[in-house]
């Protein structure tokens, strides 16, 4: 005879159901923790090798990495935003430092950090700032971070503006001596020094061999560096490549231009400087050459007066 009723064995049974079922969601949970934590602690450790040109980025990185982009990424309000960036962070040359989610964030970030910096540098003794002062440096956090790309923007832009000639000699120099044009990219960007122009060729060739035609690999080039002059450069490249014209006579015209407009614009640059001094000249300059001049007259008149 049983010792339990239906309904009590029904209870066991479903007592025992639900006794694995926990130990079975228990279990699952912890392998997912230790996944979780693994993850998180690879993802530290990732962030703390990339490499960084600014020291703000380098050390900020892993607190607005870990709590501003969760509430960043993929939230519409910044979708707009996110396009120009990306393409802002592409052109300074940051595209493997940081990416639109995490440049949203470090502005975020700022607009908290720096007025915490303030009071705390406050409370040492360090400053003496007011409070509106200090909350003001929020505002300052959230702009910095858009004059640090548009500096290294420029900074980058002048360095490839400089390089310009020197590289299209070379790749007119390879392609004369018999190389095709890809050819004689490879051996610019594996001979020559590092620098911004080479690292976008160098860049232009690795899409060139995963699949993109010459012309694409060009364009992504000139929208990446994004300056007129490299894009005219671009678009004659891929207009003679169509019509079948000599790219090492294209290459040679273009190092002239390129020079040529060089010189223009250093010769423009001089006159705008002769400017620039010619009211410092007339406010600190002038006074004293007139004061050495007459000086001497004034002091005679004035002693002759007195006598």
């Amino acid at each position: 005879m049983s010792l339990l009723s239906g309904s009590d064995r029904d209870l066991v049974l479903y007592a025992g159901y639900l006794a694995v079922f926990l130990a079975v969601y228990l279990v699952s949970r912890m392998l997912l923790s230790e996944e979780e934590r693994s993850a998180a602690q690879e993802n530290l450790a990732d962030l703390r090798n990339r490499k960084s040109s600014s020291k703000l980025v380098q050390t900020t990185r892993p607190f607005f990495t870990q709590y501003v982009v969760p509430m960043v990424r993929g939230k519409k309000l910044w979708e707009n935003r996110r396009i120009d960036y990306r393409r802002k962070l592409i052109t300074a040359g940051l595209r493997e430092e940081l990416t639109p989610d995490e440049f949203i964030a470090y502005k975020c970030f700022l607009i908290f950090f720096f007025p915490v910096v303030g009071l705390v540098l406050n409370a040492m003794g360090f400053l003496d700032l007011s409070l509106i002062t200090i909350l003001g440096t929020g505002i300052a956090g959230f702009f910095y971070p858009d004059f640090w790309v548009n500096g290294l923007i420029t900074k980058r832009q002048k360095q490839i503006l400089r390089s310009m000639p020197f590289v299209v000699d070379l790749l007119s120099l390879s392609t004369e001596a018999g190389l095709d044009f890809i050819g004689a990219i490879q051996k610019v960007v594996d001979k020559a020094a590092q620098s911004p122009l080479i690292e976008e060729l160098g860049q232009m060739l690795r899409e060139i061999k995963v699949g993109s035609s010459r012309a694409e690999a060009l364009r992504e080039m000139s929208n990446r560096i994004g300056m007129t002059e490299v894009n005219s450069f671009v678009a004659i490249l891929i207009s003679a490549d169509q019509m079948g014209a000599s790219i090492g006579k294209i290459l040679r015209q273009q190092s002239e231009q390129i020079r040529s407009e060089r010189l223009l614009r250093a010769e423009k640059e001089g006159a705008k400087a002769a400017s620039k001094v010619l009211l410092p000249s007339v406010m600190f300059l002038l006074p004293a050459v007139i004061l050495m001049v007459a000086g001497p007259f004034i002091l005679g008149f004035m002693k002759g007066g007195g006598l």
